[in-house]
């Protein structure tokens, strides 16, 4: 009997033991807890701020600020199968030299395949489209109203008829000028039309061949992801942007065209004018005075 109660007083002594143990990790667990959590959230003071909300900030300015680049569409991959020209020749007609040639401030591709062409920076496919029922047509003229010239610009259907045809004032000194559709012209949806700009310096000649730039337009529509996009554009040059990214060149530099004449001394507006221009290698006028 005596073994027996030693036995069970040595079993209860050691289930006390392990009891005291437990209860003493226990509290040393509570009491260190606090000072870890302290530990692992006290943090340096820092005048920096958060990084994200900084990367934000700067991807919204740069959308602001980026500049306006002129992307061919992938449709339609051409509007006319008759080549144009963007910049005038030389001396003809009587016309003084100039520095720079009357040019069409419109894109040009050169056509390939074409080794017999000589004038390759001014020769080739030279279109633009627009969702204008009267777009304005852009121009850089040389030749002022001092000398004895007259220019003429006219706008023709597929078949050849005349649209519009009419006189057109030369500028007081070399610079861009717009040429705008008459409330009785317009265009149509998915046709397209042909447009002359013709400089004679002679009058007296008239069977002289005139210095000339040529080119098509189309009017399109737009689908609804683009229209979607401008409209969620509150910035004016954001629209102007999307249209030269989705290659909707008239509407593109119209606008742009038209926010420029209204502030002339906006250094913003005419470096957008220059990288307009400058992305369809219209580099030789895109400095050039712009006047109503």
């Amino acid at each position: 009997m005596l073994m027996v109660a030693k036995i069970k007083n040595r079993t209860y002594f050691v289930k006390i033991m392990n009891w005291m143990l437990t209860i003493a990790l226990i509290l040393s667990t509570v009491i260190d807890y606090p000072s870890k959590v302290t530990a692992q959230t006290k943090q340096p003071a820092t005048s920096e701020q958060p990084a994200q909300p900084s990367r934000d900030r700067t991807s919204l300015q740069q959308r602001r600020t980026s500049r306006p680049v002129f992307v061919w569409p992938k449709t339609p991959k051409r509007l006319s199968p008759v080549s144009g020209r963007r910049a005038g020749m030389g001396s003809r007609d009587n016309c003084p030299t100039v520095a720079t040639a009357l040019t069409a401030l419109i894109p040009l591709r050169e056509e390939q395949g074409d080794s017999k062409q000589t004038d390759k920076s001014s020769v080739g496919i030279v279109e633009g489209l627009t969702t204008s029922e009267r777009p304005t047509f852009w121009f850089y003229v040389p030749y002022t109203k001092d000398l004895k010239a007259s220019a003429e610009f006219s706008l023709q259907d597929s078949t050849g008829n005349d649209i519009y045809k009419d006189a057109i004032s030369l500028p007081t000194n070399p610079s861009v000028i717009g040429v705008s559709l008459p409330s009785n012209a317009s265009l149509q949806v998915g046709k397209t039309y042909r447009w002359y700009l013709k400089v004679r310096c002679d009058r007296q000649q008239i069977a002289r061949v005139p210095i000339y730039v040529e080119g098509d337009i189309q009017r399109v529509n737009l689908d609804s992801g683009v229209m979607q996009k401008l409209q969620a554009a509150a910035d004016p040059q954001q629209k102007i942007a999307i249209y030269a990214e989705e290659g909707i060149w008239f509407d593109s530099l119209t606008m742009l065209a038209q926010l420029y004449l209204s502030n002339p001394k906006d250094a913003s507006l005419a470096a957008n004018w220059q990288s307009l221009l400058r992305s369809v290698n219209l580099d030789n006028v895109a400095t050039a005075p712009l006047v109503k």
